[in-house]
């Protein structure tokens, strides 16, 4: 009982700082963005637009305000969940997000997925000869994939695998031919569901490049954070107590080694996942893939105020969350945890 009530409380603080933290954030890239170079009327109308034409598109994008008066009015639109309106095209910012947030999502998952069963296997490949040649190549594996430039990987990829063996598109999300109207929605579940093996053949060939390039960066941090934990792990005393009873090595780390081990792999791929969904830009602009990160890039190139704001704070809002339901799931598995 002790147990659960503090595990209640600090659910209860981790909780209650969300929205502190949010409000940073929210507050953060307000301020950062105003004092950026770039003149979002100049974006929009060019900087040869008559004086007269600027101060009016001023005045309708309620630029003309102090700072202080476009803080409160922003505030006030985020607490009733009003993320505002884009400066270039007029389009509720939600909008945006409800077309390209799934995209990045299913980007997201399907690399993390590949990523954690690869990472993980071969992490896992070399702890039975520890600095052997398995256990090398492990950790070279994750030295190396954590090391290369994102940005290098996909062009080379591409080269590669799209122009030179022509195996793959070289972006997109999907074949012309198939597009659906709007351009969003969860196409690979989609697909499945409806038994529509062209459209999810044209789904997965255009989805292999990126998300394989995306799993293969990811791969390497769950390869070394499972060899360390698992390594650190297997030399505790109640590991060696279990080697003293006659169990087996085999049965020493599945039961006693692993588990433990896991957990910290489990707060790297929840905090992966939700940094994932914004934090895959690089990736989305070299394949054209039509995510949230892609638009993102596009409305900070167009000095889009409102829309930059609107992602950036959904995607903390996920990181946030997704960080503090990890955080509560492994003190609520781990009883070595006291807060």
């Amino acid at each position: 009982m002790a147990r659960a009530r503090a595990l209640l409380r600090y659910s209860a603080t981790r909780l209650g700082l969300a929205p502190v933290m949010l409000w940073l954030i929210a507050t953060l890239v307000f301020l950062l963005l105003r004092v950026a170079p770039g003149d979002p009327v100049d974006a929009v109308l060019g900087s040869r637009a008559p004086a007269a034409a600027k101060a009016a598109m001023r005045a309708r994008l309620g630029l003309d305000q102090s700072l202080l008066d476009q803080y409160i009015h922003y505030l006030h639109g985020l607490i009733q969940g009003d993320l505002g309106q884009g400066l270039i095209n007029q389009e509720p910012v939600s909008n945006i997000i409800n077309r390209t947030l799934p995209a990045s999502l299913e980007l997201s998952v399907v690399a993390l997925v590949v990523a954690a069963i690869v990472g993980l296997s071969i992490g896992f490949s070399g702890i039975a000869r520890p600095e052997g040649k398995l256990d090398l190549a492990g950790r070279l594996y994750g030295l190396g994939t954590y090391a290369l430039p994102p940005f290098w990987v996909a062009m080379l990829v591409q080269l590669l695998f799209a122009v030179s063996l022509g195996w793959l598109p070289v972006g997109g999300r999907f074949p012309p031919s198939l597009m659906p109207p709007q351009g969003s929605g969860f196409y690979l579940i989609d697909s499945m569901v409806d038994l529509d093996w062209t459209a999810l053949r044209g789904t997965i060939r255009h989805l292999v490049l990126p998300a394989g390039t995306l799993a293969l960066l990811l791969s390497g941090t769950f390869t070394t954070a499972l060899r360390l934990n698992l390594r650190r792990t297997l030399r505790g005393d109640y590991v060696e107590a279990a080697r003293s009873r006659g169990l087996s090595e085999t049965q020493v780390v599945l039961r006693h080694g692993l588990p433990n081990a896991l957990l910290p792999v489990l707060t790297i791929a929840g905090i992966t996942v939700a940094s994932l969904i914004g934090g895959a830009l690089l990736i989305e602009v070299t394949f054209s893939w039509p995510g949230i990160a892609l638009r993102l890039q596009e409305a900070i190139n167009q000095r889009d105020y409102p829309v930059v704001q609107g992602i950036v704070v959904v995607i903390a809002a996920m990181v946030v969350l997704v960080s503090v339901a990890v955080d509560l799931l492994v003190a609520a598995l781990d009883p070595r945890i006291r807060y």
